[in-house]
């Protein structure tokens, strides 16, 4: 399957929750390795590792991180669990959903990140009002970027983020909504807080929900 196409941008709410205070970070799905560019101007001295499943694309992160390494984290063993058991910080910036079983993923991690650390996660959101428009009239096409990226395995609302990650033993410090104002989605959410009423569910909680195209997520583990 192909990749998610490569590109020079950072997700600037993700690098603005990852402590600068990080001495050994770890990314898994760094494309290019843009994140860690701009990570390594705020923390120079910080031992950066990338992660790519993406052969061409690891080899673009050399420019940037310390490190890169070839490998599909679904397949690795014990042994890398246990060199990589000291890392602070593990990043999954728009990764976890490409992911086979992200939630077995996350509870490796638990399993060997130490206190202190932490995770800094970047997730679309399956809830957002455009998509909910869409699914009304059966119109879910995967695309070849955005919340419908064809290499998407895995879908998340807010609520199921905060579940994955409370199931795997951490707990979520920051979730932040990524919003980009959209005048087209007034006529919906009014359609989106009338369906929250006749579900029973809090209108105003399923308005919020539907506006964010992802989520930034801080978690600890506990």
């Amino acid at each position: 399957m192909n990749q998610t196409p490569v590109h020079e941008t950072h997700n600037p709410d993700l690098l603005d929750i990852i402590p600068w205070g990080a001495s050994k970070v770890i990314e898994v799905g760094c494309s290019s390795g843009a994140l860690a560019r701009e990570f390594k101007k705020i923390s120079p001295n910080c031992h950066y590792l990338g992660i790519e499943i993406d052969p061409d694309y690891a080899k673009l992160a050399q420019r940037h991180c310390d490190e890169s390494r070839v490998l599909d984290i679904e397949a690795a063993d014990d042994a890398f669990w246990k060199e990589n058991s000291d890392r602070d910080c593990w990043i999954f910036g728009d990764t976890l959903e490409h992911l086979r079983d992200p939630w077995r993923v996350l509870r490796q991690v638990r399993s060997v990140i130490p206190p202190g650390a932490c995770i800094a996660a970047c997730i679309p959101n399956l809830q957002h009002w455009s998509l909910q428009a869409k699914l009304s009239i059966g119109d879910f096409r995967y695309e070849d970027t955005g919340i419908l990226d064809r290499t998407h395995l895995r879908f998340f609302s807010r609520q199921t983020i905060l579940e994955m990650f409370n199931d795997a033993g951490f707990t979520v410090t920051a979730c932040i909504p990524r919003l980009f104002p959209d005048p087209r989605s007034e006529p919906f959410l009014p359609l989106i807080e009338q369906f929250a009423r006749l579900t029973g569910a809090n209108p105003q909680v399923a308005v919020d929900d539907a506006m964010p195209v992802q989520y930034v997520i801080s978690a600890t583990p506990r």
